[in-house]
């Protein structure tokens, strides 16, 4: 059986210049959400790769969330697709970075810059969060408000869910942007801005903390929930902090 499958895009959603959501039909094998897998293009006659987290829930069609590096020679080419286009597709997603590999805690806080949002879209679009967690805090950190994505379907599922997900949205660089915490996310958890926007204070007893996007902002958050105690989970030693870099 071959690693790969044909996909045609059957779907496509326009966030911002340079920012999408881009659906696949493709054959994929089961998942879990949160895993990532492998899109393909022909490239110079040659399969050129890249790895891109799930945004869909599983048994839905292979969804994602893409921003354009100018720079790369992968993603230009993603934003020059139109519907009916072929991509090969990963048959078979991989990865950890998962609810089941998440203790049981009352408080989960999902914590993306950019498109590092996708994967916990995935996993709210499932069951799992509303059963296993009391309160849910997704903060999202971007330059510009124009980039904060997908606000209208997390307000839907919050209100579907007697408003147990709080959304944080955090902008860096738009100072008259409203409704959201202004500055990084880092920053923001200095201030305290962060827990006073989500009404809710971290705990190393109540809480873990998942970190996707950004390596910087991973690592800089890493350390700053270390010095409150939170330190980082594995499988043999039980912590607070998971994480999944982007780059």
């Amino acid at each position: 059986m071959s690693a790969w499958v044909d996909g045609l895009v059957s779907e496509r959603h326009d966030w911002a210049e340079g920012l999408m959501t881009l659906r696949i039909d493709a054959d994929i094998d089961p998942f879990r959400a949160g895993q990532w897998l492998n899109l393909g293009l022909r490239i110079d006659g040659e399969l050129v790769r890249r790895a891109y987290s799930l945004a869909s829930a599983p048994g839905s069609p292979p969804e994602f969330y893409l921003t354009r590096v100018s720079t790369g020679s992968f993603t230009p080419r993603l934003f020059d697709l139109e519907l009916g286009d072929e991509v090969a597709v990963e048959r078979k997603p991989q990865g950890f970075f998962t609810l089941n590999y998440v203790p049981d805690v009352p408080e989960l806080w999902m914590v993306a810059t950019g498109t590092g949002l996708g994967p916990f879209i995935a996993m709210l679009r499932t069951n799992e969060p509303w059963q296993r967690f009391e309160r849910i805090v997704l903060v999202h950190g971007v330059r510009t408000a124009e980039h904060l994505s997908y606000r209208e379907e997390l307000e839907e599922r919050s209100r579907a869910h007697d408003a147990r997900l709080t959304c944080v949205p955090v902008v860096s660089r738009e100072p008259n942007a409203t409704d959201v915490v202004h500055g990084r996310v880092t920053s923001s958890l200095e201030s305290g801005e962060l827990e006073k926007a989500a009404g809710l204070e971290l705990h190393t007893e109540r809480s873990h903390v998942m970190l996707c996007g950004n390596p910087e902002m991973i690592a800089d958050m890493t350390k700053l929930l270390e010095h409150r105690g939170m330190r980082r989970h594995r499988q043999r030693r039980p912590g607070h902090v998971s994480s999944e870099n982007y780059w």
